[in-house]
């Protein structure tokens, strides 16, 4: 079958409009191959254009189908189309923002996550969220009276300024730069000084930086040490030590006891210092008469004789 030269131009330009008419829906963001769930919202007014982006968290699901005005209700109808696998809550909501500065509007899904399934063709709750033109609008009025009370401080300051470089003579300003400038000079002579001193003593500085760590790590050592000592132990001994001690001393301060008494007894003391002296009369005794003790066992008795004042100064 032989087919005729108006046939096949017929065929062509039917092809080239068709792929005409699908790069053209293309590029509005439409694909004539993909199904697609249509919703339905309202708003108070028109603030969007069809094909405008319909998302979820930032990324693009759909887009604005139609836009109309319903004159029953007197706000605009808006029909939007959603791909078929995002699955949403019918209790959502739909959110007007804009997308920037010259971005225009879009839709944002806001899914409730509870409720039933929405279904195509069913009705949308709407919210407008206030963009960023609306904020800056509503706060440049503060934005503003806080730039005019900055630019007063600042003249404020600069009038001050001038008034402390001010000088009798007329080289009041020259002269508070020189100064200034040679306090700079002083700072960059006393931090070349410091650097110099630095690199003189650079081993020294370095030998004291590694004394330091290892007097650090000693420390670290000893305080593990301490750490695994058992000091609650310790304490508790002295302090049983130090009870005992002070159960003693209140014993001997009572008078109670041997110790007690011969701190305290006035009797004793005398008993004892008189026996003392005794004891020292007959050592002198024994020295002066020696043969007075070696004839104990004799029947001769030699009758005890009180030394003299003269004997007792000699010994």
């Amino acid at each position: 079958m032989k087919i005729s030269r108006e046939v096949k131009t017929a065929i062509l330009v039917l092809a080239g409009i068709a792929l005409f008419i699908y790069l053209f829906t293309f590029l509005r963001g439409d694909d004539l191959f993909s199904n697609k769930d249509v919703y339905y919202t309202e708003f108070d007014y028109n603030a969007l254009t069809p094909s405008a982006p319909v998302t979820v968290k930032g990324n693009k699901i759909g887009k604005v189908e139609e836009i109309k005005y319903n004159f029953e209700t007197g706000k605009t109808r808006v029909a939007f189309s959603i791909v078929p696998e995002f699955k949403f809550s019918k209790n959502s909501l739909v959110r007007l923002y804009q997308t920037g500065l010259m971005g225009g509007n879009a839709l944002s899904i806001e899914d409730s996550n509870d409720g039933e399934l929405a279904e195509p063709g069913d009705f949308i709750k709407s919210s407008v969220k206030p963009g960023l033109v609306t904020t800056l609008e509503e706060d440049f009025s503060g934005i503003s009276e806080d730039l005019g009370t900055t630019l007063r401080t600042t003249d404020t300051l600069m009038t001050n300024l001038n008034t402390l470089i001010i000088d009798d003579s007329e080289k009041g300003l020259k002269q508070a730069i020189a100064e200034l400038n040679s306090t700079l000079k002083s700072f960059k002579g006393l931090s070349y000084s410091v650097q110099n001193l630095v690199q003189q003593n650079d081993e020294k500085i370095a030998a004291l930086l590694t004394n330091l760590e290892k007097v650090t790590s000693d420390f670290g050592e000893i305080s593990a040490d301490l750490k695994e000592a058992d000091f609650s132990a310790t304490i508790q001994n002295l302090d049983k030590t130090l009870t005992d001690v002070q159960s003693m001393l209140a014993a001997v301060n009572n008078s109670d006891g041997t110790i007690g008494k011969l701190l305290n007894d006035a009797t004793l003391y005398n008993n004892l210092e008189g026996a003392s002296q005794e004891l020292e009369l007959l050592l002198l005794d024994i020295k002066l008469h020696p043969a007075r003790y070696r004839r104990i066992l004799s029947k001769r008795e030699i009758p005890y004789e009180e030394p003299t004042q003269e004997e007792l100064n000699k010994n």
